[in-house]
């Protein structure tokens, strides 16, 4: 008898349709009658579920579009029984006791048997010994990895992330008082100044940047220069309006020489920001590598004809192919980038004047390019939105939930020993087995 057949001898009713079920497949020869298998694409992401379900069909298992009343095996990734149990609650769906929960790795075995294999405790979901089957819905876990969760940019926890009793924190006072945090905080606001340098000074007896400028024995690196310079403009926040009037300029160049070239606007303004201190943009081309290589050259002297560029500094690429991802989670990338200060002039921005001293038509802004093989943008893409603790932990857990290995130029896989190809981003959360989250939901 069906585990999950009713009392009524009547027609069947579906149950509700899953979000993201793929359309109806070629009809395939079933095997195993007495099996009727749903994937879950909870965790899963629907290119892998509808990757497994083609593949289950092929070696004839029965695999449902939807959930019905006929379904016999629940199959789910990274889902604990109670999570499944908790999907099926939301689903108004109530489970019967004879329907089987179980793990990816019970079909993967079967698929590879050629039949259905032995249900073992290792492929069984485990159900919490304290389930209820009507669950505080006041209460949600929360994932350690931020990958895991949407963090938006309205925080609606602002009260508890203040001190409460006393209204600040003595050690956090005693930290920004100090007169080392202070100097290490003015000296790195100066653009190509970092802590080495900045503790250089320090120990030399330097407080104030107006001091450092008039010392004759310092030597500034040709970046210091650029940064002091243009002070004032770097040291003030860059708008939307701004940033956008940047990237026309940044496209205009780009496509007089690469035409089908795609530019994108990463870092925080495409996680949805209204200021920022620099603007970031990736840029990639189905073009040839020779077109890709000779594109920032040129972008740079179209730049300086015109009288736009005030500062560059050219990386060229140091990427291989087939090297696999760093194990660092904050490594830095190989594609060739150039790191930017442009003249912007104020009537290219739509909301008016910006922050502009008496009588200067223009402003500095900060500014970086990166161009990266079309087949690695989507890695790229994702690893230059940020927020920084967003990528640490979905490399993280990449490494500790999923034994692969992620960064910006590559995903590989350490269990089957093959890199995993991806042209968006939602390829990439799905072959992690994540929940895809928006570019203005991961500001961690």
């Amino acid at each position: 008898m069906d585990p999950l057949c009713t009392a009524s001898s009547g027609p069947r009713k579906k149950r509700p349709r899953q979000v993201g079920a793929s359309m109806a497949s070629p009809p395939h020869d079933i095997k195993f009658q007495n099996l009727v298998l749903f994937i879950l694409e909870k965790k899963m992401g629907t290119t892998r579920r509808n990757f497994l379900m083609e593949l289950a069909r092929r070696k004839g298992f029965r695999v449902e579009n939807e959930l019905s009343d006929s379904v016999t095996h629940i199959v789910a990734e990274n889902n604990s029984g109670s999570e499944v149990l908790e999907w099926l609650q939301v689903q108004n769906i109530r489970a019967s006791s004879q329907l089987e929960l179980l793990d990816v790795s019970w079909l993967i075995e079967s698929m590879g048997a050629g039949k259905p294999v032995e249900i073992t405790g290792k492929h069984q979901l485990v159900v919490r010994t304290d389930y209820s089957a009507t669950p505080n819905p006041g209460f949600q876990k929360i994932s350690q990895y931020a990958c895991q969760r949407k963090t938006t940019l309205n925080n609606y926890n602002h009260i508890f992330t203040e001190i409460i009793e006393d209204g600040e924190s003595s050690e956090v006072k005693a930290v920004l008082n100090d007169e080392r945090y202070q100097s290490f905080k003015l000296f790195t606001s100066v653009f190509g100044v970092g802590l080495k340098t900045s503790e250089k000074w320090f120990r030399m007896g330097f407080r104030s940047l107006n001091k450092i400028m008039s010392d004759k024995t310092l030597k500034f690196t040709k970046m210091q220069k650029a940064g002091f310079l243009y002070y004032e403009d770097l040291v003030s926040c860059v708008t939307r309006a701004e940033a956008e009037a940047v990237g026309v300029l940044v496209k205009e160049a780009v496509w007089a020489f690469l035409p089908d070239a795609f530019v994108t606007m990463t870092g925080g303004f495409r996680r949805g920001k209204k200021i920022g201190h620099d603007v970031d943009f990736l840029i990639t081309s189905p073009g040839s590598a020779e077109d890709e290589e000779q594109l920032l050259p040129k972008v740079i002297n179209f730049w300086e004809k015109k009288g736009l560029l005030l500062y560059y500094d050219l990386v060229e690429s140091t990427f291989e192919k087939f090297k696999l991802p760093s194990r660092q989670v904050d490594t830095l990338d190989h594609f060739q980038k150039c790191f930017l200060i442009l003249k912007l002039h104020h009537q290219r921005v739509d909301s008016g004047k910006s922050n502009q001293q008496e009588g200067k038509t223009w402003k500095a802004i900060r500014v970086d390019l990166v161009m990266c093989p079309y087949e690695n943008h989507a890695f790229a893409l994702l690893g230059w939105t940020g927020s920084r603790q967003f990528e640490r932990d979905i490399r993280r857990y990449a490494t500790h939930e999923r034994k692969m290995m992620l960064d910006n130029h590559a995903l590989y896989d350490k269990t089957k020993r093959m890199f995993l190809k991806a042209e968006s981003e939602e390829e990439i959360f799905a072959h992690l087995g994540l929940d895809y989250i928006e570019p203005w939901e991961r500001n961690a």
